[in-house]
């Protein structure tokens, strides 16, 4: 009896699946080719050259103002530092390791880890893979 149930239960489960399906007879649906383009005659296009220049029409600062709203108005302070600073020493970029270089305090948390010696501590230990 319990047989007889389970297939009943298996039977009545299958149908959804199988409404789904379509006659036998149908075929599958095939593409078919279509005529390719034609430019009329009478439509005049002319090739234009690879090395013409576009015409610079502003794009990119349009593109730029849609994205960010525009330029944004300077409060007095930032008007201020943005002048006063004037222009920076040829070759700052190397002397910024000099120790005559004025810096701002991190901290003796920043300090330690910068003199930190190299290698595994007591705590940590430090991979690095290949």
């Amino acid at each position: 009896m319990k047989t007889k149930s389970a297939l009943i239960a298996m039977a009545i489960a299958t149908l959804p699946i199988l409404a789904g399906c379509s006659s036998v007879g149908d075929e599958a649906p095939t593409a078919g080719r279509a005529a390719p383009l034609v430019v009329p005659p009478d439509f005049a296009l002319e090739p234009t050259a690879a090395t013409a220049i576009r015409p610079a029409d502003g794009g990119q600062e349009q593109v730029l103002d849609a994205l960010f709203g525009g330029t944004a108005p300077r409060s007095a302070a930032e008007r201020a530092i943005s002048t006063t600073s004037g222009n920076a020493e040829m070759g700052i970029r190397s002397s910024v390791g000099d120790p005559q270089t004025n810096t701002v305090n991190k901290g003796s948390i920043t300090r330690d880890i910068i003199a930190a010696p190299e290698g595994d501590g007591q705590t940590a230990q430090a991979v690095i893979p290949g």
